[in-house]
């Protein structure tokens, strides 16, 4: 592993990654990809499902190795993962699978006040296996915080939630960018979650996909009322026809 300069977190250039399909045809998932994320600021990949965002994540994590080009990032850097399924072991309580995870990043300290930020003080001794979806996100997301990362990659983890649950996750998303100098990378296929969200937007197309556009969001997010979400997705429309939501 490689130390970034001193302002990134996170360095990325994938020249080609390819897997082999069932019919041992290789099939390219990413091409010419660069990327950079420095500490404390929040991008958001954006594309339709089976793009490569998925892809891009498990290799800024170090999960896949398995592919041409470079990965640095900063030495010390201590990294957790939202997937898209929540991964909790279910015959353990909400409790112990956050403190399992402190445990294993050498973290100290009370799991108090991420259950009570995600709402899950009344789950604290309860299983994990008998929690509603929307609970298990949110304790997924508990236990990615609660080792105070400095990168924190984020797999489409609102799908497939009801509007009320999704909506205080990403205030809580936002107050953890606001607050905590965390370097966030969210995978999404939902534009107006991404304008909402993050700091700068990068659209993926084709096969293999490619960064078809990257775009800096102005409007600061404490502004960022539904007006300006959808000034914001409409922009992104209008100059990647290919974005949806």
């Amino acid at each position: 592993m490689q130390t970034a300069g001193a302002e990134k977190l996170l360095e990325l250039r994938v020249d080609a990654k390819t897997y082999v399909s069932a019919a041992k045809t290789p099939v390219g998932v990413l091409r010419d990809f660069s990327f950079a994320l420095a500490a404390g600021s929040f991008a958001t990949f954006v594309g339709p499902s089976g793009c490569g965002k998925t892809t891009i994540l498990r290799i800024a994590a170090g999960l896949d190795r398995d592919f041409r080009g470079e990965r640095r990032i900063s030495a010390l850097a201590r990294i957790a993962m939202v997937f898209q399924e929540p991964r909790l072991l279910p015959w353990r309580t909400v409790e112990d699978n956050i403190r399992i995870a402190m445990h294993a990043a050498s973290v100290t300290g009370e799991i108090g006040e991420w259950l009570e930020r995600f709402d899950l003080s009344d789950q604290r001794h309860q299983y994990a296996g008998e929690l509603s979806l929307g609970q298990a996100r949110r304790v997924a997301m508990a236990r990615a915080m609660s080792i105070r990362p400095d990168l924190l990659l984020l797999d489409e983890p609102l799908v497939s939630l009801d509007d009320t649950v999704a909506a205080r996750l990403r205030r809580e998303l936002r107050e953890i960018a606001d607050s905590h100098k965390v370097g966030i990378l969210l995978a999404t296929h939902d534009l107006e979650e991404a304008a909402e969200l993050s700091d700068r937007m990068l659209f993926l197309a084709g096969k293999p996909a490619r960064v078809v556009l990257e775009k800096e969001l102005s409007i600061p997010r404490s502004r960022r009322d539904r007006n300006a979400v959808m000034v914001l997705v409409d922009e992104i429309r209008a100059q990647a026809p290919g974005a949806r939501d």
